[in-house]
């Protein structure tokens, strides 16, 4: 008899009521709710042990790579203001490597090999020694190779110093992850032959006969451009299972509450490749926090996560049943479950996946022709900026019209693949086989929630939504501005920044100590783009002024824009798509921030 429970089987043989039921106890072990939080470790001196171990989902046994025997790694607790010893012990027979996500650190501890550090030789135990400068939701990470695939990652949580403006009763670690038993580098060399290898949700002729997707025009045009309006997640629920606190849907992992309660919800992504939407049907969320930083309360109803973003929400149960937390991957092949209920053994209704999401002209980088997405960064001037300085040349968005483009039909059958490659456009983009397509009109699409979930009814966080609870350390303007274009040849596997892939890169992107620097990044792909700047937050630039949010990751939509202000600080720092598969192809440079005066 197979040992597989299939969730259907599972409920009914429970006897379980939408609402919250006890389980009965003859389940097998595995399928026994799990309540325990993650392993803690706290302090001033910490030991953490880097191994090869085995972890449990869903019944089945599984490789990995893990901490002190824990996927995900325990959970750092630190305080604001000290200064913490962390003893990395490395019992790999490879090189490895931890890197503090969100924390401000000097560049030597940042834990990139090759950039700010050598790495952690096998065999060996390295010391990272910094101080504690802020608090919030934060996370950690190998950053050698695959490693972060296979399970090396962990949350930190840092109390603040004084009294934490933020109330709650309880709080839950909540880390969304995504595991398969494919090893990394078979996914990767998967991905090179062949782009939509684990894409099984592709249009059909049956779809087509039944009118779902796209119709028969704009499928004859997208497929002239080469282009697959479904690609819109690399590795999918055909090979993932999506894990909260490194426990699979049918693990059951289960936080508790008391109806009442004011509860605080630390959600990281931890995942390789996966965007999650978040929602718990019937309980509203209160955003407090966005990558550890405090935010101006705002309710919603579901957000979408990028990979390497974290959100801290507060939900109040009201009442005594159980709620499914649901994070549904962004091309909907398949789910992270938790559940939250007064007591363990109950269990919420757990909704469908829905219908996968079908790119648009818009994710092609057509925004402009809608007339929507009004740039936001007019909102926020620039006084004294040096636009001559700029370190790549400015798109010239008036001039963006393309031959034989009737905007009616663009997109359709007047456009062939050779209109998507028009270099005039973008002349910092490097030209080669990297760059399968230039964004034609790309528009800053910060106030859109999320590829999939422009009309699912409820609220839905956007990036404009977010407003700083405290005035930004620094609001000078910014003394000039850089563009960096998102590229990649989706077909080949290719990905890289401004059409150059790291290796292919010559020299790092200069910064000063010190200056203020718009950064404004163009998403010439059709998807989205987890950004993240090793040792620094940014201001998004999306109309708030001295209290735009703050962040460490950013999420660019396909086709879309994103500004933001940043202060330089000292130091060789990574840029990178989180994407790991991504960032493994290429898509990652060096920004090399010196001291005025100094040589490069």
């Amino acid at each position: 008899m197979s040992g597989v429970v299939d969730r259907r089987q599972l409920l009914r043989g429970a006897g379980l009521v939408a609402g919250g039921a006890a389980l009965s106890a003859g389940l097998p072990g595995w399928a026994q709710p799990v309540s325990a939080g993650l392993p803690t470790v706290t302090g001033d001196d910490i030991h953490l042990r880097i191994a090869h171990q085995m972890m449990t989902i869903d019944g089945r046994r599984r490789h990995a790579i893990g901490i002190n025997g824990s996927v995900p790694a325990p959970l750092i607790r630190l305080r604001e203001g000290r200064t913490v010893r962390l003893h990395v012990e490395n019992a790999l027979d490879e090189d490895s490597s931890l890197h503090w996500h969100g924390l401000i650190v000097p560049f030597q501890m940042d834990g990139v090999p090759g950039i700010s550090f050598p790495g952690i030789p096998k065999r060996s135990t390295f010391t990272y020694e910094f101080p504690v400068v802020q608090a919030g939701t934060y996370w950690y990470h190998s950053h050698s190779g695959l490693q972060e695939q296979m399970g090396l990652y962990g949350p930190i949580v840092i109390d603040p110093a004084g009294d934490d403006p933020i109330v709650s009763d309880r709080e839950h670690v909540i880390v969304l992850s995504d595991h398969s038993p494919l090893h990394p580098h078979r996914i990767f060399m998967n991905l090179k032959k062949q782009a939509g290898y684990f894409n099984r949700q592709q249009q059909t002729l049956a779809g087509l006969l039944k009118g779902e997707d796209q119709p028969l025009r704009e499928r004859l045009a997208w497929g002239r451009m080469r282009m697959d309006p479904t690609d819109v997640a690399d590795v999918t629920g055909s090979t993932y299972t999506y894990l909260v606190n490194g426990h699979g849907p049918r693990d059951h992992w289960t936080g508790l509450f008391r109806p009442g309660e004011r509860v605080r919800l630390r959600i990281v992504n931890a995942s390789a490749m996966t965007t999650f939407n978040v929602r718990i049907p019937g309980l509203p969320m209160t955003v407090v926090q966005a990558d550890g930083m405090n935010v101006r309360p705002v309710e919603v109803d579901e957000f979408q996560i990028g990979v390497a973003e974290t959100y801290d929400v507060i939900v109040t149960p009201p009442a005594d049943i159980a709620y499914t937390l649901v994070g549904e991957s962004v091309d909907r092949s398949g789910m992270a479950r938790a559940t939250l209920a007064p007591r363990a053994g109950m269990v919420g209704a757990v909704p469908p996946l829905r219908r996968r999401p079908v790119a648009t002209m818009k994710d092609m980088g057509m925004g402009g022709m809608d007339g929507g997405g009004k740039d936001m960064a007019a909102h926020d001037a620039m006084p004294g900026m040096d636009h001559a300085a700029m370190g790549h040349a400015t798109m010239d968005h008036a001039g963006m019209g393309h031959a034989g483009m009737d905007p009616p039909t663009a997109g359709h059958a007047t456009m062939d693949h050779g209109d998507m490659r028009d270099f005039a456009k973008a002349p910092g983009v490097r030209k080669g086989p990297g760059v399968q397509t230039i964004a034609p009109m790309p528009v800053d699409r910060t106030g859109d929630p999320g590829q999939g979930l422009e009309d699912v009814g409820h609220r839905v966080l956007t990036y404009r939504d977010l407003i700083a609870r405290d005035r930004n350390p620094d609001v000078r303007a910014p003394s000039r501005a850089l563009e960096i274009h998102l590229t990649g040849n989706m077909e080949r596997y290719m990905w890289g920044f401004d059409g150059e892939k790291l290796s292919e890169v010559t020299a790092p992107i200069p910064f000063t100590a010190g200056e203020r620097v718009r950064v404004t990044l163009v998403n010439d792909t059709m998807m989205g783009h987890p950004i993240h700047l090793h040792g620094h937050f940014f201001e998004l630039v999306t109309g708030h002024g001295a209290y735009s949010p703050r962040k460490h990751t950013v999420m660019v939509q396909p086709g879309g824009t994103v500004s933001w202000d940043v202060t330089a600080n000292a130091g060789d720092w990574a840029f990178h798509c989180h994407m790991l598969y991504h960032m493994h192809a290429g898509m990652m440079q060096v920004v090399q921030v010196r001291a005025d005066g100094e040589a490069a």
